[in-house]
């Protein structure tokens, strides 16, 4: 019986980017409708173990995608693993400048801050690390298509928009601050998706030869 050239061993599947993008959505949702279905709960329950269960589990969906991300970063070839890890330096370096700027200014009583200030880092640090790559693909001349080895742009835009109609049911019925800043947080990171997207689609358009020839004539 012939053993392969492999030693015997099974090739290691390649973590694709469809996967990446269809668990990084599921996980997504569930962190949404945890948000809103179990952790009001939080203020209100009286049993310790149970209010340090619903305060902790947001945290195990966020390790999930940080485990998600490590293990697209392993499947990359060698300039993809570049970009990311070029992008997750700077993304750690400016989320930790901020940081460490907001605590001075605490420390100061210049400004008033609270410990929910601190949910927020995450995401930050997860937009700082988007940006950055977008730019460091743009310098290797590798620019980031939306839809290739994934989903389109169409479908996370409809998911986006489906957990944001849920979060603003929420604050109708409950009128709750928490569930707000939600809302405004997905708002605000829907508008610089969206004027991102614009940008693209006009930097393509002028880079077209049908766009040049219109440039040209006015």
């Amino acid at each position: 019986m012939r053993k392969s050239s492999t030693g015997g061993k099974s090739p290691m599947r390649r973590f694709t980017e469809k996967q990446y993008q269809r668990r990084v959505m599921v996980a997504m949702a569930l962190y949404v409708g945890f948000m809103l279905l179990a952790w009001p709960e939080v203020r209100t329950t009286g049993s310790l173990p149970l209010k340090l269960l619903l305060a902790l589990a947001p945290v195990a969906m966020m390790l999930y995608v940080i485990a998600l991300m490590a293990r697209r970063i392993l499947h990359s070839d060698e300039l993809e693993q570049r970009t990311h890890l070029v992008a997750l330096g700077v993304a750690t370096a400016l989320v930790g400048a901020a940081s460490l700027i907001g605590g001075f200014l605490a420390a100061a009583k210049l400004v008033q801050v609270n410990g929910i200030v601190l949910i927020w880092v995450f995401p930050l640090q997860l937009a700082a690390y988007g940006l950055t790559r977008w730019l460091v693909n743009r310098r290797y001349g590798n620019e980031m298509s939306c839809a290739e080895g994934g989903f389109t742009f169409r479908q996370r835009l409809a998911l986006i928009l489906l957990l944001m109609m849920a979060v603003a049911l929420a604050v109708y019925w409950r009128h709750d601050d928490f569930d707000i800043g939600m809302l405004v947080g997905m708002g605000s990171s829907l508008a610089l998706v969206l004027a991102w997207q614009g940008y693209r689609y006009w930097r393509k358009r002028r880079a077209s030869p049908g766009g040049a020839d219109e440039e040209q004539a006015r």
